[in-house]
């Protein structure tokens, strides 16, 4: 179901209006908030809400959207991505406590799912979610010292990884997992055999995963 909610931004929601639990998607760069809607339903029950987010700017290439434009030297569109996409997870906050919000980003939006989780790089607190799944993300260049705040090591993340991925590095990951570690964060890598797309061979371990999150 499309809403357009001046709260939180275009989005697609399914499942309960009022629910208990929450899974927010966060697609990637060129792609729509529509895009990860069927998989957020394949790893959830019907009584959790699942909230796709679109993305506020145009590709460049003309169909589906962006975070940021990855193009730009230096990404100076990151920060304002960032304010953006805090705003919207605190308008959803007014219905369901972020503690019972799992973020679930591919790519870009793996990328930004953890830089938000984790107060970005900047001053901004972590957020007190339930737990993070990045699939093919990588860190932003300045996402350290965000990673690093106390307050990240009560963190659930599952991340995962094509070791062939020719679009974003397999390494991205295994450095997503250091920064994790060092900020005592709870981190699980799944690694698999394959490119840039999320492996239904690991459905089950990220179904676990929600699990515990919300447990």
């Amino acid at each position: 179901m499309p809403i357009d909610s001046a709260a939180f931004g275009e989005a697609f929601c399914s499942g309960p209006e009022l629910a208990s639990r929450r899974l927010v998607l966060l697609h990637g760069w060129g792609a729509d908030a529509d895009d990860l809607l069927e998989l957020g339903e394949l790893l959830v029950g019907p009584d959790v809400q699942v909230v796709a987010l679109r993305a506020p700017l145009s590709h460049p290439a003309g169909m589906g959207r962006q975070w940021y434009d990855l193009q730009q030297p230096g990404w100076p569109q990151l920060p304002q991505a960032r304010a953006d996409l805090l705003g919207r997870l605190q308008a959803l906050e007014r219905s369901l406590p972020l503690s019972s919000t799992v973020l679930l980003g591919f790519s870009q939006g793996a990328a930004m799912a953890l830089d938000v989780a984790c107060g970005g790089g900047s001053s901004l607190a972590p957020l007190p979610l339930a737990g993070v799944i990045a699939c093919s993300g990588y860190p932003h260049p300045d996402w350290q010292s965000g990673a690093l705040q106390p307050q990240s090591q009560d963190l659930n993340v599952l991340l995962t990884h094509g070791v062939q991925d020719p679009v974003v590095p397999h390494g991205a990951s295994l450095e997503l997992e250091r920064l994790l570690k060092l900020g005592g964060a709870r981190v699980e890598l799944h690694s698999f055999s394959g490119g840039h797309t999320i492996d239904p061979d690991l459905f089950g371990p990220m179904r676990s995963f929600l699990v515990r999150c919300w447990s």
